[in-house]
């Protein structure tokens, strides 16, 4: 390892920089102070001294955004409606947080694995997966509503950063088999705190896995505020001590997130191995229908985010490019109140449930215990219904 004789400690002896890439000893640096923005607040486009070397995606790319954008908080709504109807058991909005969820979902390629949380069902129906699929765990009604391999997506995780390691290892697994596959994961400012975030980010760098990082940043982990769970200037910051390239992104700004991960996925794509993002947003919506957020933020603090709403901005940007014209803007609309009317319909219709189904696809090759268990289940249905049948009450 090379050492630069102008970096001396007080003691007069060599020091060697903070943070070097192992395979390419490229030096890696504290992410910039101010988050990346390409779009600001009122929907004007950054002066490009500004935008880091970044460049504003076309129009016509970021009216895919706004589109997909429209479709998934009209969706989104509609779901939290249907929860408190009583629809679904529990539902996690992502209402406020479109801009870094899509941006980050259509930077993706076919080929690469999505790796999501609770919270990211939009960018789950982003990636093409039925909303109904998507929902069916909310509601209780199968452990995983798609195909993970059809849609290179993993199941929605639950537990708390555990998505951030299936991502790594299905990284290194692209690694070894010499595909040009990326791994994409989101985790919460929340998770950012478990072991689990450590672990993935820490063989990430290790390995130099085709990994994506994004650290969706919505102010509180249910209801611990980030200041209470780190001391660190950014998330990002933490990069610098895996040798890992971080970013600290306006996450409101959908044109901003889109161009970063684009190039931070082609980047992995290209061997060059993994990056952090953090995402700066807010959730609007209570943690879940369960939540009370008047508990521990104020209502000011809310209207304030409500006042930095990702979609109005992008809408600002495109009506000025006039690419939002009124009758786009009404074909977007129609398409979204059709996607909330399939869920809605979907959604009312009853359920047919066979506890059979709890033993499907557990295990590859089926275990004693659990053939065991199948059997002590259909034996107890058998005698209910032939009880039912005796005493009339099936007829």
């Amino acid at each position: 390892m090379r050492f630069n004789p102008a970096l001396t400690s007080v003691f007069g002896r060599k020091m060697v920089p903070m943070s070097l890439n192992v395979e390419t000893r490229a030096p890696v640096v504290l992410p910039d102070p101010e988050p990346l923005r390409l779009i600001d607040d009122t929907g004007r486009a950054v002066p490009v001294k500004r935008r880091q070397g970044f460049e504003l995606p076309s129009d016509e790319r970021l009216l895919e955004l706004y589109r997909a954008m429209v479709v998934a908080r009209r969706w989104d709504t509609q779901v939290t409606a249907l929860t408190r109807q009583g629809r679904l058991a529990t539902y996690p909005s992502a209402l406020g947080q479109e801009a870094t969820e899509i941006g980050s979902v259509l930077a993706l390629e076919k080929t690469d694995w999505l790796f999501p949380t609770y919270r990211d069902s939009i960018a789950l129906m982003t990636r093409g997966i039925n909303p109904v699929e998507i929902l069916s765990g909310f509601r209780g009604d199968w452990h995983s509503g798609w195909d993970p391999h059809a849609h290179r997506t993993s199941t929605q995780s639950t537990p708390l950063a555990t998505q951030a390691l299936h991502a790594v290892g299905m990284g290194m697994a692209a690694k070894l088999r010499g595909d040009s596959v990326a791994t994409l994961t989101f985790v919460g400012d929340g998770a950012t705190s478990e072991g689990d975030t450590h672990e993935a980010f820490n063989f990430a760098g290790v390995w130099q896995t085709p990994t994506v990082f994004i650290i969706q940043n919505n102010q509180f982990a249910i209801s611990v505020p980030l200041a209470k769970q780190t001391r660190a200037r950014t998330l990002a910051d933490r990069a610098i001590g895996y040798g890992v390239p971080g970013y600290y992104v306006d996450g409101n700004d959908a044109a901003a997130v889109h161009a970063i991960v684009t190039a931070a996925l082609d980047r992995a794509r290209s061997g060059d191995g993994p990056t952090i993002i953090e995402c700066v947003t807010y959730r609007i919506e209570a943690h879940t229908n369960s939540d009370d957020p008047s508990r521990y933020r104020s209502s000011s603090d809310v209207t304030e985010w409500k006042s930095r709403d990702p979609l109005e901005r992008l809408e600002k940007y495109l009506v000025s490019q006039k690419m939002l014209t009124d009758a786009v803007r009404e074909s977007i609309n129609t398409d979204a109140e059709k996607m909330a009317e399939l869920t809605r319909d979907e959604m009312n219709a009853e359920v047919s449930h066979d506890p059979m189904e709890l033993f499907e696809n557990v295990y590859a090759a089926e275990r004693p215990g659990l053939r065991e268990q199948r059997d002590f289940l259909a034996a107890e249905i058998a005698a209910e219904a032939a009880a039912a049948v005796g005493s009339g009450v099936a007829s």
